[in-house]
């Protein structure tokens, strides 16, 4: 296998292209990120070898043309300049597969847009793109879609059609509501981020063919309550739920088997399922600032919990079965109402268990 070439003038405090890269048609990966580029020549083009582009932290406001010939193209990277907008040949560059346009200035895509055949990473994060077109659909071949940290208020329906998505973030931006259509991506399986909206309730379809997922972000939003369908992420590995309007969790939360962490902070939570002890795969539990009075007894059966986070509850008095967790090595149980200390709570600082109380 031959090895690919590669030419990076990363943070150089270049202002402009070096020409001696002129007519270099053997480079297949150049990097000319960090500098303080506002211009690219028109030669560039002329480099056809290439297969990615880093041009990201620089101050390029447009893409020349000539950049049409760059046919083997496969990973352009433009995160990070003043791109007020993106060419509309972008769908000429037909080997393109991955493109990043975060921290511009976009505030809305060109028609052709949708015609970038084989796209299967975007990243449009960090722009004000107040809509994102109902013809994302088309981008059928997209494993990864980044909108973050947008202006967006609503997903459009069409990205159910998208069926070959395996992470999704949509984190920090305004939506209200969630589409129906994104619980039929089955092949959701690295992470969906959804923190920072304004979304006050779930499909209850939502979750249900979401089976190979592996993390899911609904932090601060105003969620009253989840879905029965939480129970069909069978695969996830970590849950972040805090900020938010919680005061329940469904008893179906203990199919969650493979689930590491659990983070429910800062919720109104006034008492825990007692199947959570159901999660024995589970070893960080994050209970901060909830309502809790009691803890159900089931949690001697989490062997491997190894942190649990109880401040500023509403607990008198700690279970037995705190003490029999096999590999607990933080316990926080400050700002409770704890009227006396049990005395295995002495055992567990003998074990070498950090405790705060």
């Amino acid at each position: 296998m031959t090895e690919l070439v590669e030419v990076s003038f990363r943070d150089h405090g270049l202002s402009a292209v070096p020409p001696a890269l002129k007519g270099r048609t053997d480079i297949d990966i150049l990097d000319l990120s960090g500098n303080h580029l506002t211009a690219l020549p028109t030669w560039l083009g002329g480099l056809i070898g290439l297969k990615m582009l880093v041009l990201d932290d620089n101050q390029l406001t447009q893409i020349p043309e000539s950049l049409l010939s760059l046919n083997a193209l496969e990973s352009l990277h433009l995160d990070g300049n003043a791109l007020g907008a993106l060419p509309v040949w972008l769908p000429e560059l037909s080997r393109l597969r991955e493109l990043r346009v975060m921290k511009n200035g976009i505030s809305s895509l060109p028609e052709t847009f949708w015609k970038i055949a084989g796209l299967e990473r975007l990243y449009l994060g960090d722009n004000p793109l107040q809509v994102l077109d109902d013809r994302i659909g088309e981008l059928d071949a997209l494993t990864e879609l980044y909108v973050h940290n947008s202006a967006l208020r609503t997903l459009p329906g069409s990205i159910g059609q998208l069926t070959s998505l395996r992470t999704l973030d949509a984190g920090h931006n305004a939506l209200e509501s969630l589409p129906a259509s994104l619980g039929t991506l089955s092949s959701l399986s690295g992470f969906v981020y959804l923190s920072d909206n304004r979304i006050s309730g779930i499909p209850e379809t939502l979750f249900e063919s979401w089976t190979q997922l592996k993390y899911l972000g609904l932090t601060d939003n105003p969620l009253t309550e989840l879905p029965e369908s939480i129970g069909r992420l069978s695969a996830l590995r970590e849950l972040r739920l805090y900020n938010n309007r919680l005061q329940e969790l469904p008893a179906t939360i203990s199919h969650l088997t493979e689930l590491r962490e659990l983070y429910l902070m800062n919720n109104p939570l006034v008492s825990l399922p007692e199947t959570l002890g159901d999660l024995l795969n589970l070893k960080h539990l994050d209970l901060r600032n909830c309502r809790l009075t009691a803890l159900p007894g089931s949690m001697a059966n989490l062997g491997k919990l190894t942190t649990l986070d109880l401040r500023a509850n509403r607990l008198t008095f700690v279970p037995d079965a705190i003490y029999s967790l096999p590999a607990i090595e933080k316990l926080d149980l400050r700002w409770n109402k704890l009227r006396s200390d049990p005395a295995y709570l002495f055992d567990l600082e003998a074990r070498g268990v950090t405790v705060y109380r």
